[in-house]
């Protein structure tokens, strides 16, 4: 079973992506460990897309789509895969469509995890890390993972220990940036998952990212 993963920064992509990953015993491949592994062993491939990386350049989808296509085509591969963070926008949806179908690579679900774009920034901004534990949620929005108050500060609802926040979870700049990639129906991330609703032979699931973790993998596995 091959599987595509479309969400928001904020959405749980991420973290439901594990959850399939663990349940199917499938590699859970993320396109940013792609370019750190063929940079990392000098490949070919890599050494044309350091080019552009240490130019400040994005690198072009001639260089990315095939380092996707030789990973999906490894040996723990064979019983299937889910990809993470590629495509980016319709034109990479159109382009690995045709090079999945042109090396004879089914893709059998696309997975969209639907949430409300004010909702995802305040996933974003309202996370709060724990220094002995990132596993311990801690969210300032949600009464359910909300820290606790302990002689004037908030710290760990599970174990108490200090929280801090990732710096780019309160760069306005950057979430607003990430997002209208995202958002962008005509050129960006969701035109691409649209791209894939119009495909024949692929099923696209569409949950609500809105209810808990637990819920929303619930609404996932009921589909595949």
């Amino acid at each position: 079973m091959n599987i595509l993963v479309f969400g928001p920064n904020g959405s749980g992509k991420g973290t439901q992506g594990a959850i399939v990953q663990k349940k199917y015993n499938m590699p859970h491949i993320e396109s940013g460990a792609i370019f750190r592994k063929n940079i990392g062993e000098g490949t070919e491939l890599g050494k044309k897309a350091k080019a552009y990386i240490d130019r400040g350049d994005l690198v072009p989808d001639d260089i990315t789509i095939p380092m996707i296509l030789n990973r999906l085509q490894e040996p723990d591969c064979k019983k299937g895969w889910l990809l993470d963070g590629f495509p980016r926008n319709k034109v990479q949806a159109e382009t690995l469509a045709k090079a999945l179908k042109d090396a004879g690579i089914k893709l059998d679900y696309v997975i969209e995890i639907v949430l409300p774009r004010d909702v995802a920034k305040l996933r974003i901004t309202g996370r709060r890390l724990c220094v002995n534990d990132n596993n311990h949620p801690n969210h300032i929005a949600f009464d359910a993972i909300k820290p606790v108050e302990k002689n004037g500060k908030l710290v760990c609802r599970v174990c108490g220990g200090d929280l801090k926040t990732r710096p780019d979870d309160q760069d306005d700049a950057a979430i607003d940036k990430r997002h209208d990639i995202y958002y962008d129906t005509k050129t960006g991330t969701m035109a691409a998952v649209n791209y894939f609703k119009g495909l024949k032979n692929t099923k696209v699931i569409s949950v609500d990212g809105r209810p808990s973790i637990p819920e929303v993998s619930e609404s996932i596995m009921k589909h595949l």
